[in-house]
């Protein structure tokens, strides 16, 4: 019967752009992949594909013997540590984290640029855990410095900033302000906290290490505004992408 029909148009259960939700699903399918392997190969392949900071200390290379690999092979654990998470607990977090603070960022730059922004500060983690770790033999992963990034890029993108203008295009919330100061203290010293005292987020846990978020957020932090100013800016075009 007519009456019974809704009039209103049927909304999508998740409203986040499709590049989130496939990157998501892309971190999943990944940690599942590995959970069909056996043990000994699960942890090769962290071993293979994580970031392990002694690869690169010639100290430790000489005095263990070890094969430093070609460049490619030691450039590559820089972006697939991202990929791999400890258990499926470990994964849902940043998942969650992920479904936050990606959506402000993907509509605001677009998928190609949300990504590349994803990888860079990821990768910012990555050197920055580095730095303070160097020539540590355990293993670090997880897409947390990368999301970090992207939860600095989406305090500084998130609409009301300046309420009359439209979401993409308000200008960004300056990295000096109060609150984006004020969040950034905020974020350091939990970090700190948990790295002092040891609170499951260090490198030995199997979890990112909070060298890496913080390392992650300043990349967002800063980058937000160059990559901003490489988004296209269509008239008309939709913000979700």
């Amino acid at each position: 019967m007519a009456f019974l029909q809704s009039q209103s148009p049927r909304q999508p259960i998740f409203r986040a752009p499709q590049v989130v939700l496939w990157l998501i699903g892309g971190l999943a399918a990944a940690h599942g992949a590995r959970t069909l392997l056996s043990p000994a190969r699960s942890a090769d392949m962290v071993y293979e594909y994580a970031l392990v900071p002694a690869r690169y200390s010639r100290a430790f290379l000489e005095s263990h013997m070890a094969d430093p690999g070609t460049v490619l092979e030691r450039a590559v654990p820089f972006v697939s540590y991202m990929a791999l998470h400890n258990d499926w607990t470990h994964l849902l977090i940043n998942c969650l984290w992920l479904l936050a603070f990606g959506p402000v960022v993907a509509r605001r730059l677009g998928a190609s640029l949300f990504l590349v922004f994803f990888l860079v500060c990821g990768v910012a983690g990555a050197v920055t855990y580095l730095a303070f770790n160097w020539a540590s033999p355990l293993p670090v992963i997880g897409a947390s410095g990368a999301i970090s990034g992207l939860m600095a890029a989406g305090l500084r993108m998130l609409p009301g900033q300046a309420p009359w203008a439209a979401p993409g295009d308000a200008p960004l919330a300056p990295i000096f302000s109060r609150q984006i100061l004020m969040f950034s203290v905020v974020w350091a010293a939990i970090n700190l906290l948990a790295g002092l005292t040891g609170l499951g987020m260090g490198g030995e846990s199997g979890l990112i290490a909070w060298q890496a978020h913080l390392g992650g957020f300043l990349a967002g932090l800063l980058l937000c505004g160059p990559f901003d100013a490489l988004r296209p800016r269509t008239v008309g075009a939709p913000l979700d992408r």
